[in-house]
């Protein structure tokens, strides 16, 4: 018999060989129903996989991202075995889960149409109905060119894969197969809402010298509804596309003479300068000093530091007097330059650095995306010096620094842990300190935390903040990383009590993560209808006439002067026109003057909120919008 620990610590014990399935379903029917993979030992496997020894075990549903990931993975093999029953010419790349379902790379054929679309879904139901069992099994290379004769793309990832010395699997359901590592469902039937999305051409292996694909998106529910309530968040988020509303807000530009470098518009420029001024202020009061670091550092200290063989290929560079500099892609190395520019004792840590730094990363083309994705932005970096004894509580500090932030602007959010990565630097040891001191203090705060093993930075494990905007989507922001690497290359010191030489540790970390990032997510969050304090303009001052234009100007200089951003409408358009051509702009506040507010000193007040409109005096108005800017009430 082996011993099986289950999630929460019941033990059970069973015959060797059982599978996640069978004790899915001693357990109850509901779990084995709803069942979608398993994790054994920490790493997520098949629901058929036999269990040979004591291990621990939890069963995953739709409700895990590994679940989620396993469903969207059998969908995006439902939907290659439909391609291939209707285009049987088709070439086949990869079709990876998504965070929110897949996507299949495609050669040999046209882009799909929308008609072909509902052929496709059609024919992945009629796959789901029959119910087909997918299974795994392990294959010789031999056995794999046999099978994918005729299919280039596949036997290209078979021969590199065999190359590398990996196990080779395959997964078949019914007449198709594939090459996969999985895990997947345990056949079609569970597959129950399907939808096609989206196509795109795609380089293959993101190669624009190699074949263009067509990358046709799905996804799929197990339930109807739960499909038809992602497609309306869909339908909600293209209302929200911060692309399209930054264009008619007038905040940024996307312009072909720079892809993937935005141009910051001036009202755009308010909102970014806000966001900066807020950012200051709460620095200032955690105790940070800003610092500033050169955009172009030479290839030495890159490699110093790591970067440049574990980041070369997303680094700009460039000739100087015949020498290899780059285009700063990170800020942390000018941060340990800074550091070094002077002795330090312990009486001095630690030592908070702020940097609103502005860094390049090469993207691919076809990943750009508004500001979401971008090739340059102004990340809001800090590093934090540190002896050991003061690690936990300056991650504590930088917790409760990150949860301020996102409170204000009204964002659920939760924590990963992210460990070690195969592609590191440093000792193990160092590695396992740094983790439990990352777990230590989030535990001590008394923060839930998911692990996301092997997806920490190369030199450090982090802490991830994905925060949950207003349509529910997440966004990974915040991050907080825990370095012994750095300050050992570059032979950082500060002299301790004891009067010898110690090396500091070192905190990473970004809040808003990426300053043009955090304005796009933003802009989805409110649907550009910003809080009274972000908003570029926060009051319209329109008169119903030209008779009006003086106490207009009087007013709105009034504001202006009280520091208040105000614009006045003074075309000859009518008066509805105009309050309907300022909500669009979204502005909060519509203050519309005529003879009887001229008259009695007031403004008629026309608010996003309905409970802040009515008939003011000037001084009334005023002091109600400074009162929600220094709250920053949203």
């Amino acid at each position: 018999m082996i011993n099986v620990t289950l999630k929460g610590g019941a033990v059970k014990e069973f015959e060797p060989g059982v599978s996640p399935a069978d004790v899915a379903k001693s357990i109850g029917m509901g779990l084995y129903k709803s069942a979608c993979a398993a994790r054994v030992d920490g790493e997520a496997v098949d629901l058929r996989t036999p269990l040979e020894k004591d291990c621990e075990l939890e069963i995953l549903t739709f409700d895990s991202p590994e679940g989620k990931h396993a469903f969207w993975h059998t969908g995006a093999h439902i939907m290659a075995q439909a391609i291939q029953h209707l285009f049987p010419d088709a070439q086949f790349g990869i079709g990876p889960a998504l965070d929110d379902g897949w996507y299949y790379d495609i050669g040999g054929t046209e882009p799909f149409t929308p008609d072909q679309f509902e052929a496709i879904e059609a024919e992945m139901k009629k796959i789901v109905k029959a119910d087909l069992p997918v299974e795994k099994r392990f294959i010789t290379v031999e056995e794999g060119r046999e099978i994918f004769k005729g299919q280039t793309y596949k036997l290209e990832l078979l021969e590199e894969y065999a190359e590398k010395g990996w196990q080779l699997s395959v997964y078949r359901q019914g007449d198709f197969t594939d090459l996969c590592a999985g895990p997947h469902l345990m056949s079609t039937g569970a597959v129950k809402a399907v939808k096609l999305l989206s196509t795109a051409s795609a380089y293959w292996r993101g190669d624009a010298a190699r074949d263009s694909l067509c990358r046709v998106y799905g996804t799929a529910y197990p339930k109807a509804a739960e499909l038809e309530a992602y497609l309306n968040m869909l339908e909600e988020a293209k209302k929200r596309d911060h692309r399209k509303l930054g264009k008619e807000l007038g905040l940024f530009a996307l312009l072909e003479e720079g892809p993937g470098f935005p141009f910051f518009l001036p009202k755009g420029m308010l909102l970014k300068n806000t966001l900066i001024d807020y950012w200051r202020e709460i620095h200032k009061r955690a105790g940070y000093q800003e610092i500033s670091t050169p955009i172009i550092l030479s290839r030495a200290l890159w490699e110093r530091s790591g970067h440049w063989d574990h980041y070369k290929d997303n680094m700009y560079t460039t000739l100087i007097d015949g020498e290899d500099f780059s285009i700063k892609p990170m800020n942390c190395p000018g941060g340990m330059l800074v550091y070094k520019t002077q002795p330090h004792s312990y009486r001095d840590l630690p030592l908070r650095m702020g940097e609103l730094g502005l860094v390049h990363r090469h993207e691919l083309s076809g990943a750009l995306h508004g500001l979401m994705r971008v090739r340059c932005f102004t990340q809001d970096d800090a590093h934090i010096f540190m002896t050991p004894e003061q690690v936990k509580d300056e991650i504590k500090g930088v917790v409760k620094l990150i949860d301020e932030v996102y409170s204000l602007f009204g964002f659920e959010y939760h924590i990963e842990l992210s460990t070690m990565p195969e592609d590191h630097i440093g000792e193990l040891e160092d590695w396992e300190t740094a983790t439990d001191a990352l777990r230590e203090a989030i535990e001590e705060l008394g923060r839930t935390y998911e692990i996301n093993e092997g997806d920490g930075a190369f030199y450090g494990p982090k802490l991830d903040f994905h925060l949950v905007d207003a349509i529910g989507r997440t966004w990974q922001c915040g991050t907080i990383q825990l370095d012994m690497q750095m300050p050992e290359r570059f032979e950082l010191e500060y002299t301790g009590a004891d009067g010898q030489k110690h090396r500091p540790v070192m905190i990473h970390r970004v809040v808003f993560g990426s300053i043009e990032r955090f304005i796009g997510i933003l802009i989805e969050h409110f649907a550009g209808a910003f809080p009274v304090w972000l908003a570029p303009v926060q009051a319209k001052v329109i008169p119903i006439s030209e008779a009006h234009h003086a106490y207009a100007k009087q007013v709105e200089r009034e504001l202006r002067d009280a520091g208040l951003r105000v614009e006045g409408d003074y075309r000859a358009e009518k008066m509805g026109y105009k309050i309907r051509e300022a909500q669009l702009e979204k502005i909060p506040y519509m203050l519309v003057v005529g003879a009887q507010e001229m008259e009695n000193g007031t403004v008629s007040v026309r608010a996003r909120k309905e409970e802040k409109g009515g008939t003011k005096t000037v001084e009334e108005f005023k002091a109600q919008v400074l009162a929600e800017v220094a709250s920053r009430e949203r």
